[in-house]
């Protein structure tokens, strides 16, 4: 499709807070996209959020948006519609994009595509035969940070690379998870929704180790429940009595071998307590002639930007920062049919990776992939 044309999107989910709102829309909408994309239709779950939505963001627009609610057959159906973005919860991602998908709509889809393998295999059949294009919200590989490693790496600075480490951290204080969660988020600790910190944040990281650096060919894992109970707080963050069991680990050693035998390591742990000298997150890519380290203060790279080091010297990042301009930078890739977005077919590889990490770990041995 022309750029010279508008794509125009119908949002489902985009409410007036959330995700949705707070970045995926005004990425969407921001000025350098304004003649590349046109929102025209909203989606959400109830009659009266649908209009206050599409009251809201006709008022950013400029123009009229169609409010739709319910099943999204609706916004499907819409002649004006071209694209349908849905950022909704993961266990809702098929039933929501299905009927999208046979309408031969392009998708936006939030990752994890699907609460399972299986549901994210099902969509991606369904996108092949249709002919539909797809978009996934594994937005780490856009950041200016991110990209400048790739530019690093392209230029042989660090000569052969031969390995590669991460660690982080998801401190207690988020209270998403464990060993503190908020009533809304308990849905996050239920391995069947697919939104674990396997299935969210580490396959954000994961996913852009292999944008870098290529596909893992095996991998080797161990996990633990550092914290078998968790508490869930009020608004406040204050501890109520409610407790809940984990289902899902906290802790994991994740190794595996990249092409070229480039041995890779993530050591990921959550629930401590923020405090000096706590490290939340580096990654460190180590070549024969030097090294790159990715590091930030905050425990989510995937929403706040990092800074990058080349052997031991901060590097100046091209362009904007921030969560907002590196979703902005994948709408634009897919618009112009580039090739560094994430498509389905890359959330289904994803999906085989995470089956993979907790087979090995459930079964103490090492998984080979053929991804």
């Amino acid at each position: 499709m022309s750029t010279t044309t508008p794509i125009k999107v119908g949002f489902v989910g985009l409410s007036t807070t959330g995700w949705a709102s707070a970045v995926l829309g005004p990425a969407l909408l921001q000025d350098s996209l304004k003649n590349t994309y046109d929102l025209v239709a909203v989606s959400t779950s109830s009659e009266e959020s649908a209009r206050a939505s599409a009251e809201k963001y006709s008022k950013e627009v400029g123009h009229p948006i169609e409010a739709y609610f319910g099943s999204t057959e609706q916004i499907a159906a819409d002649p004006n519609v071209d694209l349908v973005a849905i950022s909704v919860k993961a266990p809702y991602h098929k039933a929501l994009v299905l009927p999208v998908i046979q309408a031969k709509k392009d998708i936006f889809i939030e990752w994890p595509a699907g609460a399972s393998l299986e549901e994210t295999e099902e969509i991606a059949e369904a996108a092949r035969v249709h002919g539909v294009r797809t978009i996934v919200g594994l937005q780490t590989r856009h950041q200016a940070a991110i990209q400048k490693v790739r530019e690093l790496l392209s230029s042989g600075i660090i000569g052969t690379v031969r390995s590669t480490n991460i660690t982080n951290l998801i401190p207690r204080e988020g209270h998403l998870w464990i060993p503190f969660s908020k009533e809304k988020d308990l849905y996050l600790v239920e391995h069947k929704n697919g939104a674990t910190q396997l299935h969210i944040p580490i396959l954000h990281l994961l996913d852009t180790v292999s944008y870098l650096l290529g596909d893992f060919s095996s991998i080797t894992a161990t996990s633990t429940i550092a914290y078998p109970t968790g508490t869930v707080v009020d608004n406040d963050g204050k501890p109520t009595p409610r407790t809940y069991a984990a289902q899902n680990p906290d802790h994991f050693s994740i190794t595996g071998i990249l092409p070229g035998g480039v041995l890779a390591n993530l050591f990921w742990r959550s629930g401590y307590a923020l405090g000096k000298g706590r490290r939340m997150y580096m990654w460190e890519i180590e070549g024969d002639e030097g090294v790159i380290r990715i590091e930030s203060s905050s425990p989510f790279p995937s929403v706040v930007e990092p800074e990058v080091y080349l052997n031991g010297t901060q590097v100046d990042l091209d362009g904007p920062t921030g969560a907002v301009h590196t979703i902005g930078a994948a709408w634009k890739d897919f618009a112009e049919h580039g090739s560094h977005h994430a498509t389905i077919e890359d959330a289904v590889k994803n999906h085989k990776l995470i089956d993979a990490i907790e087979k090995s770990a459930r079964e103490g041995k090492t998984i080979h992939l053929s991804l």
